[in-house]
């Protein structure tokens, strides 16, 4: 078993857990057991790996007593204080900046930047070579396909129904955002709504409804404006 290339202080390494070639760890870190991280990764200080989520007694989600241990891949960057849960799923290159939140059953793909502060929520699914810009929240159940563009500040939504009601259990539906859609920042997208692809959003719009592809859509309530130029559709890049 491969050993970590450089280690800092008050390293705490659970049992079992796997290191590829070349890993390289700050200070302060604690990577729970059985956890697997892949060649020439960076560890920045005060990172935590494979925490187990602690549910909250009148919380929604179903308890589950232990998850899998989380999987990092080769080439990933996990910046300071950041955290990643168990059973969470890093691709090859990712990026991870300082104080993100990473949770469990989240899987994201290779050469992905999740931003400074960025919450990615339970069970999300993001593609490849995406990009989360600072501040941003992924709310849990959502999915984003790749190349998909979130601006600073970008808000997502699950719940149409604001913690009331024993209608709302059953029916949290994150945003869907398909290959090659862009949020603009400070935007708001409402619980279960679809940006297509090449979709586009302003900054500042609130979505209330789906946006369709190649649409550039703005404002409270967003509306379409036009369509997306052809120079910036992302087949053209």
């Amino acid at each position: 078993m491969n050993q970590p290339s450089a280690i800092g202080q008050n390293v705490v390494i659970g049992e079992n857990v796997q290191f590829g070639q070349g890993v390289v760890i700050g200070n302060n870190v604690v990577i729970y057991e059985g956890t697997k991280i892949g060649d020439y990764t960076i560890i920045q200080d005060n990172v935590v790996i494979g925490k187990q989520p602690t549910r909250a007694k009148n919380s929604i989600l179903p308890e589950v007593k232990k998850l899998p241990p989380a999987v990092i891949g080769s080439g990933c960057t996990i910046g300071t204080s950041s955290i990643i849960y168990a059973n969470a799923t890093i691709g090859d290159e990712v990026f991870v900046a300082d104080l993100a939140t990473i949770r469990e059953r989240v899987t994201i793909g290779k050469g992905t930047i999740i931003g400074r502060g960025v919450a990615v929520e339970n069970d999300c699914k993001i593609g490849q070579k995406c990009k989360i810009e600072t501040n941003a929240y992924i709310t849990a159940y959502s999915e984003l396909g790749d190349y998909v563009f979130i601006a600073p500040c970008v808000v997502t939504t699950n719940d149409n129904y604001l913690a009331r009601s024993q209608e709302r259990f059953g029916q949290f539906k994150g945003v869907t955002v398909k290959t090659g859609g862009r949020i603009g920042a400070n935007a708001i997208i409402l619980p279960g709504k679809v940006i297509e692809e090449d979709g586009t959003v302003g900054a500042g719009s609130v979505v209330t409804k789906d946006v369709k592809e190649r649409e550039l859509v703005v404002g409270v309530p967003a509306k379409k404006l036009r369509d997306v130029s052809e120079d910036q559709l992302l087949k053209n890049q």
